[in-house]
């Protein structure tokens, strides 16, 4: 990089980055030696199930909008116009879904992982396998969220690449493991208050340096980044109105509604009702962070109008475009770097929290108490922190990986939720709406939909596919016109390139449907479910409203009828590797001695409401 063209963090730059992570740390701290002193593992992971849906929306929010969102959103707005807002669209039904749908059903079955369900509506082995691809999935993603802010910043400042990571991890690591999932939500609420303050002062600063409102819409018009609404149904299409809007939800109800992350949230609200209201609250929120992320991008254009200055930086990534920007811009203003360098590794640290501690939960609940259920609390809880720090560790040797990847972050990430997310949304889709559906087919699905999702998506990193060209540079007025021709002369893919060039906004809905085909195709084949068979509270009757207008007797033949909202014996509840109804042998006999309670209640009910 051109020594002229580095850009430096002043003394009050550096005091302010480092407020951030020392009130980060005091507020794990805080946890740490305050209420229970974190002894229990109800504490550290689910912060003894106490928390308001204030708290809890932040940090939904915050979980979600990291690093990758701050810097891949306005680079993405930069070189390929405003068509990415349009998944803002896909917010309600991505919120209003798992709020009416996931939440009554999780909640009320009083889980400490959300993958305690599988076991319970179909078998430990579907249950293990749907923790080991979260976990596969989060360690992944979570090396992209390490390595964004600690890249973009060694790009275009004086900063350490390898120090940024080591900061960020060790930090985060530290506020994780001490302060639980409280110090979790709470630290998320403060940076969140951090992201939006830093994005408010690039935009406004940097609408000021364009020479206002106005001038910054003509220049972003004339540049042809203003996207109308395109209805194009070609799926191969990168962003369109349906990929965005449709397959988005579909990419949202994989983090909303099945996400460990985001279920461990919805469990620590003190009622059900509260944390309803936590998905509601998170709505203006994500849609604020979004607009925000949006605008900025077009502040950015106006200032370079879309000039590539890859030469003066230390890489060809125009990720790294948005720190060039915010350092160039804010240079003269002691402090905003800063600023905005606290907003981004605020989103970081938001993010790799939360991770941390459901990887913690999830290894603890699906993969360790089953097999020592002897171990005391004390114990159990030890073990905890100590999961919270390994994982910690592991995802900062995952950064070392996440260079290798060409896309842009945003699109890496994407990819990832929707090649493992898409079928773990299945897999739950299949056990709440479909009560025919057995382990059998679970465990088919499963396995299908994660093979054919890494197919596509690994066949479109070899192939190049679902990527697009950046429109034309200059903010004037014969650039739209470039912009009309651009696409003109591109071929079509066909055959497998063609499958290949799926929209990556697809990949969660892709996996999703694959799941829930394959599982009851299988199903079917060996043998549906019996609704006596069928563990109560764990089915969302949709079915039954659905086909409504059938006869009872039909109804009752296609198993739509399954009560939902019963409570579980606390064996059940614990989950520590009871076998479900349909395992065999010893399991299966093991897992019985509570059936008859069960079904009792169930019949009671369902004689009530028939």
């Amino acid at each position: 990089m051109n020594p002229s063209d580095q850009k430096h963090f002043t003394a009050a730059d550096y005091v302010i980055f480092a407020l951030l992570l020392a009130a980060s740390i005091g507020i794990g701290l805080y946890h740490a030696l305050s209420g229970g002193r974190q002894r229990t593992t109800q504490e550290f992971l689910l912060a003894d199930r106490s928390m308001s849906c204030l708290p809890i929306s932040l940090s939904l929010l915050a979980s979600f909008q990291s690093a990758v969102a701050i810097i891949g959103v306005p680079a993405e707005v930069y070189a390929h116009g405003t068509q990415y807002w349009f998944i803002g669209c896909a917010y309600f039904l991505g919120l209003l879904i798992p709020a009416h749908v996931f939440i009554p059903v999780l909640y009320k079955l009083q889980l400490s992982s959300a993958y305690q369900y599988l076991e319970l509506r179909f078998s430990k082995a579907v249950r293990i396998c749907g923790t080991l691809a979260f976990i596969f999935q989060t360690v992944v993603y979570m090396g992209v969220c390490v390595y964004t802010p600690a890249f973009a910043l060694n790009a275009a400042t004086e900063f350490e690449l390898w120090g940024s990571v080591l900061a960020t991890g060790l930090v985060c690591t530290l506020y994780t493991t001490i302060g639980g999932l409280k110090a979790v939500i709470w630290t998320d609420v403060f940076q969140t208050v951090v992201m939006f303050a830093g994005q408010l002062a690039v935009i406004v600063v940097g609408v000021h340096q364009t020479g206002g409102v106005s001038e910054v819409w003509r220049k972003v018009r004339e540049g042809n980044r203003i996207a109308a609404l395109d209805l194009n149904p070609d799926p191969t299409e990168r962003h369109t109105f349906w990929t965005l809007g449709v397959g988005g939800v579909f990419l949202m109800l994989s983090l909303y509604g099945v996400n460990q992350a985001q279920v461990q949230r919805y469990l620590s609200a003190r009622t059900e009702k509260e944390a309803v209201r936590s998905c509601y609250m998170a709505f203006p929120s994500l849609q604020l962070s979004l607009a925000l992320s949006c605008v900025m991008g077009l502040v950015m254009f106006a200032l370079y109008c879309g000039e590539d200055h890859s030469d003066k930086l230390a890489t060809s990534s125009k990720d790294a475009m948005v720190i060039y920007f915010v350092m160039d811009m804010l240079q003269g203003l002691p402090g905003l770097p800063g600023l905005f360098v606290a907003c981004l590794f605020s989103a970081a640290l938001s993010t790799i929290s939360s991770a941390f501690n459901s990887l913690a939960t999830v290894t603890m609940e699906d993969l360790v108490k089953p097999h020592f259920p002897a171990m005391t609390e004390a114990r159990a809880t030890l073990l905890s922190k100590a999961l919270a720090l390994s994982y910690g560790l592991l995802c900062m040797a995952m950064a070392y990986f996440t260079h290798l990847m060409d896309d842009s972050v945003l699109q890496v990430a994407l990819k990832i939720f929707g090649m493992v997310g898409g079928p773990v949304l299945g897999l739950f889709c299949l056990g709440m709406f479909f009560p025919w559906a057995n382990a059998t087919g679970a465990l088919a699905g499963l396995g299908t939909g994660l093979a054919l999702a890494f197919w596509v998506g690994i066949g479109s990193i070899v192939a190049r596919g679902s990527g697009a060209r950046p429109l034309p540079a200059g903010c004037n007025a014969t650039s739209a016109l470039h912009a009309a021709f651009a696409n003109v002369t591109l071929s079509r893919p066909s055959g497998l390139h063609r499958l290949y060039s799926l929209s990556y906004m697809w990949y969660s809905a892709f996996g999703c449907f694959t799941v829930i085909l394959t599982g009851l195709v299988v199903s079917f084949l060996t043998g549906p479910m019996k609704e006596e068979d069928v563990t109560p509270g764990t089915i969302y009757p949709l079915m039954g409203k659905l086909v409504c207008f059938l006869p009872e007797h039909l109804k009752k033949k296609l198993c739509c009828v399954t009560p939902l909202g019963q409570t579980l014996p606390a064996q059940h509840k614990e989950g520590n590797g009871l076998a479900s109804p349909q395992e065999d042998g010893a399991s299966r006999g093991e897992a019985d001695r509570f059936l008859p309670e069960l079904r009792a209640s169930a019949l009671v009910e369902h004689e009530t409401t028939v």
